[in-house]
């Protein structure tokens, strides 16, 4: 007997405006469908099949490739999307019935809800929750004994209906028979000619078989996108969430109203975080670290005690105890090692650069690899791009590049090797040696007054 999740993600959502399939439509990074798979999967789900339909090919490129997509090539109705998967219903186990536009349901509540199910010895279970306003959902009507007399669409609902508070959010636990015998069943009969996955209970009840109504507090839960306002809000319930849970694990947020950090990044205990801050991707950061205002942080790995402060990194490696910016720019693949110093206005990118090696202000590090103990002066280029290729410096350990020196690649610095500042660097400086590359100084007495500069 197996767990299977059916999500349906076949809907346009022409509210959104856009040319985006709604479900692919992000919240704190991650697809809206792809927060609905994590939450099945932590829920011990062994096969989520995706149903879908508008914009299917994106959204089946959006899929890891062991989820199993069916096509609603029609849209007519939620009955009708879960027919699509009837041939992957087993006879034994249970099924969720999922929506790829309410990426705010938890593990946590879908594990309440199973246990519930099967405690009860359902053959179906709605989850329900009570809302102040339940415009547009639909309504459980409630029998002389609490249970489940039936739900009523929005569409369908009398004005006696429409003013209860208590709604369906379309999330379902059924057992896999009862589903596979009631889905044949279903009818179009209604208003919209539309097969409503709400008559499945109808059918199970009739049948004299047990429909559960589970109800939560947690309204947020289920809350479906069909709106840009919509994303925004659960945007904003998402990032709280988020942020909370790195303050309860030991990390602290300046002021958690302005700090962005996506669901994937991993934070260490005593790390403190401050205003403006956006942490994207597969981003780790290590303990002890500081994280300065405005900074952003994408797919990189920060080790512990580092200080990054209004800085960009991207795709990029920090070890410990390194220090970064203010204004400072790792792109791609720049690693940065023990006790480095990248300073303002430094650029690195793809760049290894060794333990306690420092480059202060204003400099650019492209396609370098940089030894140990390695001084980068005040407006040092290393000139990596010929116009066709780009090519490698190397500075080896206990090297001094000084100030406005253009290091113009391939060339190589041996170890101790010392650039007089100002120089540019075309052949290699040998181990120990001083490189002076620039004209000898004249002075011209006089030449100011004899060109009619002077003011005397």
């Amino acid at each position: 007997m197996g767990l299977k999740a059916i999500i349906l993600a076949a809907g346009e959502g022409k509210r959104m405006k856009s040319r985006i399939p709604k479900v692919l439509h992000k919240v704190c990074g991650q697809t809206m469908l792809g927060h609905v798979i994590d939450a099945a999967n932590s829920s011990n789900v062994q096969e989520s099949i995706v149903v879908v339909g508008h914009g299917a090919d994106a959204v089946k490129e959006s899929l890891p490739t062991q989820v199993r997509t069916v096509l609603q090539a029609e849209q007519l109705g939620t009955g009708h999307a879960v027919m699509m998967a009837y041939d992957h219903i087993e006879e034994d186990g249970t099924v969720l019935v999922l929506y790829g536009d309410g990426p705010l349901i938890t593990e946590k509540t879908l594990n309440a809800l199973m246990e519930y199910h099967t405690t009860g010895s359902y053959k179906a279970t709605v989850l329900t929750t009570d809302l102040e306003n339940p415009h547009g959902y639909g309504r459980i009507v409630r029998d002389s004994h609490n249970g489940l007399d039936k739900i009523v669409e929005e569409k369908d609902a009398t004005e006696d209906q429409k003013s209860i508070k208590e709604i369906n959010s379309g999330i379902y636990c059924f057992s896999s028979k009862d589903l596979k015998e009631a889905l044949p069943m279903l009818k179009n009969e209604n208003k919209q000619k539309e097969y409503y996955l709400t008559d499945v209970l109808t059918i199970i009840k009739d049948a004299g078989k047990k429909v559960g109504l589970f109800k939560i507090e947690e309204h947020e839960d289920i809350m479906a996108v069909n709106s840009r306002e919509q994303l925004a809000q659960v945007e904003e319930i998402m990032r709280n969430r988020i942020n909370l849970m790195h303050m309860i694990q030991g990390v602290t947020l300046i002021n958690p109203q302005h700090t962005y950090i996506e669901k994937s990044v991993k934070i260490g205990i005593d790390t403190i975080v401050y205003p403006g801050v956006i942490l994207e991707g597969a981003t780790t950061i290590g303990e002890d670290c500081i994280i300065g205002a405005n900074t952003k942080i994408s797919n990189s790995s920060i080790g512990n005690s580092v200080e990054v402060q209004s800085s960009t990194v991207t795709d990029s490696q920090i070890d410990d105890y390194a220090a970064i910016g203010p204004y400072a720019y790792l792109r791609p693949n720049s690693k940065i090692g023990k006790h480095v110093k990248i300073g303002d206005f430094v650029e690195v990118k793809n760049s290894v650069i060794g333990d306690h090696s420092k480059a202060s202000h204003l400099a650019y590090v492209g396609d370098a690899e940089v030894g140990k103990n390695v001084n980068i002066g005040c407006g040092v280029v290393f000139v990596n791009y010929n116009g066709k290729e780009k090519n490698k410096t190397i500075i080896e350990d206990n090297a001094f590049i000084g100030s406005n020196s253009n290091l113009v690649a391939p060339v190589t610095v041996k170890e101790e090797g010392y650039v007089a500042c100002g120089s540019t660097i075309t052949k290699e400086v040998p181990k120990g040696a001083l490189a002076i590359a620039r004209t000898k100084q004249e002075n011209k007495t006089g030449w100011t007054q004899a060109k009619g500069f002077s003011k005397e």
